[in-house]
């Protein structure tokens, strides 16, 4: 069996696994892990709306400690190729850098943890001191419906128990070893929407426009912040993305303006206590003279933290030693897999430098590679060792 991040990852970008397609990449990964001694299922959920993925759970060992690595193969269209240095589904080495879509975000760090594992059983007589298994799935880049949350309780329905988790996003901000994700921010999108009364802008006596009134509200609602923060999160943001009326007349007040938002929220919140306090603040500016309502779009993108203790020590440890770098503990950034993750155990984000990630000409060091295959290296060696 190789261990060679390079060409694993190089062989994952050459699957082109745009979200929901599976590519090839799950099928390269289910032989590469069969053929170390690993169990793997091969899973499609589906759900009305959204598009049917597949899924992938392998895993060697049936004793406890269980480590699992976590990921997604799926990701995000390439863009205008054209633009490309080198084709997004190559994977040419240039450079000394890896190209293609995927390299950072997170096909990298899937092949790091994959050459790591594979090194450690070739170490340790092909089985571990535990157990350990890979969660990949295939539409994180999308809704995440039929990914993440339907195989961890596919998993739990069949009596798969996780100690820790490592999910190999892309944590780092500008060197590898500087950031270990051990939280991330929720996630609620929603519409403010205003209704006046259209009429002509020449009588506006006649009319209540909505464009006036949404503006009110917009400015109220931004005008405190959301929190101060809280010990292990920056203070939540809140911020309009459009607003639209829908006019093509000049000289016509329309009867309806709608303004979307996207709010990342702390530990301060809730997905239905941030609600409250928005129509909260809504209606104190209305002052019953502003009819407006919200109206908010599903969510499974809730707040979560690991709190620090002797796992998040050894990860931290293991970076250290391989990088002479003390990571910071962060809780910065987007949403990821680890919020449903979280529910099931520990779970920490390490992975490769996140500066190209869904960028015309995606590329990651070849050393950075190498250097990421180390540190998950020692961190098995550590687990297993404890």
């Amino acid at each position: 069996m190789t261990a060679d991040p390079v060409a694993i990852a190089r062989d994952l970008l050459r699957c082109p696994s745009v979200t929901p397609a599976e590519g090839g990449a799950l099928s390269f990964l289910e032989g590469m892990l069969k053929q170390a001694g690993f169990t793997v299922h091969r899973m499609t959920f589906s759900e009305p709306g959204a598009d049917d993925v597949e899924n992938f759970y392998a895993r060697i060992g049936t004793a406890a400690p269980h480590l699992t690595f976590a990921g997604h193969t799926d990701v995000v269209p390439a863009g205008d190729e054209k633009a490309w240095t080198h084709p997004p589904f190559a994977g040419e080495v240039a450079g000394g850098e890896l190209f293609g879509r995927g390299a950072v975000d997170m096909k990298g760090g899937i092949a790091c943890c994959i050459a790591a594992v594979l090194d450690y059983l070739s170490a340790n007589g092909g089985k571990p001191k535990g157990s350990i298994s890979f969660l990949i799935t295939g539409d994180e880049e999308s809704v995440a419906v039929n990914g993440t949350p339907k195989l961890l309780q596919w998993a739990a329905e069949h009596g798969e128990k996780f100690d820790h988790c490592i999910l190999g996003e892309p944590s780092n901000q500008n060197e590898l070893g500087d950031t270990i994700k051990i939280g991330r921010r929720g996630s609620l999108n929603g519409t403010l929407i205003v209704t006046g009364k259209s009429g002509h802008v020449a009588y506006p006596q006649r009319a209540d426009n909505p464009v006036r009134n949404i503006v009110t509200l917009i400015n109220a609602l931004q005008s405190e912040p959301l929190d101060k923060g809280s010990a292990t999160f920056q203070p939540s943001g809140f911020e309009f993305t459009t607003i639209d009326v829908g006019n093509k007349t000049v000289n016509l007040i329309p009867g309806e303006a709608r303004a979307r938002f996207n709010i990342r929220f702390n530990d301060c919140h809730t997905l239905e206590s941030l609600k409250a306090l928005l129509e909260t603040r809504a209606a104190k500016a209305a002052n019953g003279k502003i009819k407006f309502a919200f109206k908010f779009e599903p969510s499974n993108a809730g707040v979560f933290v690991t709190k620090p203790g002797p796992f998040t020590e050894l990860v931290s440890s293991a970076v250290f030693e391989a990088t002479g770098r003390k990571p910071e503990l962060s809780t910065t950034g987007g949403t990821s897999d680890a919020r449903f993750i979280t529910h099931y155990c520990p779970v920490v984000e390490f992975g490769l430098v996140g500066q190209t990630m869904h960028a015309i000409d995606e590329r990651v060091p070849v050393a950075d590679l190498v250097a990421l295959t180390a540190i998950y290296r020692k961190i098995i060696d550590r687990y297993f060792a404890a």
